[in-house]
């Protein structure tokens, strides 16, 4: 982009923004292959001579085009924040001949993976004539260690209509020099890793690794996490379908809890540290008394707390719905280990413990021990069911965008960046940025205060300021 005196740029191995400092302008900027390899040739764009696209107007995106982070500001607030709009360029850096990519798939299932491998080969194959693509199997180690599988669009025609990965998965199996070292003698020069948090960031080590050896070679992330957490971009893949799924389990737990006196019904859904499903899922359903995440910490017992909730609810209308999510309440369980909670790609073996067993045990325990009531209680996981379906129409639109994005950008030069939406648009991310915190749901936002204005669900009070409060009204009538 075109630059004033008053713009100034910092870059170093991590990030390369562009600052403004009349108008408050920040562009996180994305690397480009150009940044260390000089000289570079420069093609025209294969879109032109695509009879697809040629009646599209202004299809290609302005180099100096971005996107706003925040898109609700003051009149007098700086401009803030910005990021690359992502689309095709009228100069690519690839002649579509010599383009050899590859596209690996890392860390748990989602629904989407297919959908994007499928519309990176066709974007490839489709717009800009590249016809190798391979699938590297097995995840990162599959680099070194596994075959890879020939992708044309025939192979991958239907994949979208499955669930799971064609090119299969793993966790683990990271190693930075062996990676680039195949990448480097099988003279792949476009590299598309599917992954989550840690997976990007692993990513972003391959990147540095292949500046450093000074390789021809776009390192592309598209971030993969069911649980939509995820920093800058709106939303993930998966995600949509995840929340519409969920919805089937919440729905079979109302039916049970309704159709017996004093039925609850408990619904694990996903969220390690981050309730978005369990919230949007709640906000979808209106049958759900109760939502418990793990940014807003709940008790158990005493005025206020969730087994006080469960009896005024039972006796109000004979019934209750909980939706937890997996990360909820952790702190509550015996042998908690808080360093898995801060692994948002964690292994299997890792995961927390399960807190929707824990909490129904809990439940079954205090009413047998009052005896007040009898309840009934089922408790549904749906867990391995929703991450291994089919994504639904909305995630299929968003995987397409996201893969087309990709592969513009990569075309286009750039490397060393997640493509995600930002405000609606897709945009280029610098992996560091991707990489640093995680999304949660702000508990002091709108969306909560919706949720516990449809649910009624208590807030959850610190039981010490209970205390207290009783205290001093004691103490006042003393």
């Amino acid at each position: 982009m075109e630059k004033s005196n008053s713009v100034i740029t910092e870059s170093n191995n991590n990030n390369n923004i562009k600052t403004d400092a009349d108008s408050g302008f920040v562009l996180e900027d994305v690397p480009h292959l150009s940044d260390y390899i000089p000289h570079l040739p420069t093609y025209p764009d294969p879109l032109q001579d695509n009879p697809s696209y040629s009646v599209v107007k202004q299809y290609y995106v302005n180099e100096d085009d971005t996107v706003a982070q925040q898109i609700v500001v003051h009149k007098n607030s700086s401009r803030g924040t910005h990021f690359r709009r992502a689309g095709p360029a009228q100069k690519v850096y690839f002649d579509s001949e010599e383009v050899y990519a590859c596209i690996v798939t890392c860390g748990g299932l989602c629904p989407g993976l297919n959908t994007v491998i499928r519309e990176i080969v066709c974007g490839l194959y489709n717009m800009y004539g590249v016809h190798r693509v391979q699938g590297i199997e097995g995840g990162y180690r599959g680099f070194y260690s596994r075959n890879t599988v020939p992708l044309t669009p025939k192979v991958v025609n239907d994949i979208h209509k499955r669930g799971g990965t064609i090119l299969g998965t793993s966790y683990g199996g990271h190693d930075t020099s062996k990676i680039v070292d195949s990448i480097q003698d099988r003279g792949i020069n476009q590299v598309y890793i599917l992954g989550g948090y840690g997976t990007q960031k692993e990513a972003a080590m391959i990147f540095v690794e292949v500046r450093r050896r000074g390789l021809k070679v776009a390192v592309v992330g598209i971030p993969k996490t069911i649980d939509n957490d995820i920093p800058v971009i709106d939303k993930s893949i998966g995600f949509d379908t995840a929340v519409e799924e969920a919805q089937r389990a919440i729905d079979s737990a109302h039916v049970e809890a309704e159709s017996t006196e004093n039925g609850i019904g408990v619904v694990k859904l996903m969220g390690r540290c981050s309730g978005l499903i369990a919230m949007y899922a709640t906000l979808a359903s209106r049958d759900v008394d109760c939502c418990l995440i793990p940014e807003s910490h709940f008790y158990l017992e005493g005025p206020g707390g969730l087994f006080e909730f469960i009896e005024k609810r039972l006796r109000e209308q004979g019934h209750l719905v909980i939706v937890i999510a997996e990360g909820a309440g952790q702190e509550l369980l015996p042998n908690h280990n808080s360093s898995n909670m801060n692994k948002r790609d964690a292994s299997p073996m890792e995961l927390p413990h399960d807190v929707g067993l824990w909490l129904s045990q809990q439940i079954k325990d205090h009413f047998a021990k009052c005896q007040k009531m009898t309840i009934n209680l089922k408790y549904i996981d749906p867990t391995y069911m929703i991450r291994a379906i089919p994504s639904n129409a909305s995630d299929n639109v968003h995987c397409t965008l996201l893969a087309q994005s990709a592969v513009h950008g990569a075309m286009a030069g750039y490397t060393g960046f997640t493509v995600g939406p930002v405000n609606g648009r897709n945009c280029y991310i610098p992996f560091h940025l991707i990489n640093e915190g995680e999304k949660k749901v702000v508990i002091t936002d709108r969306m909560w205060a919706r949720l516990l204005a449809s649910t009624h669900q208590p807030s959850f009070p610190n039981p010490q300021d209970i205390t207290g409060e009783a205290d001093e009204r004691t103490d006042h009538q003393k």
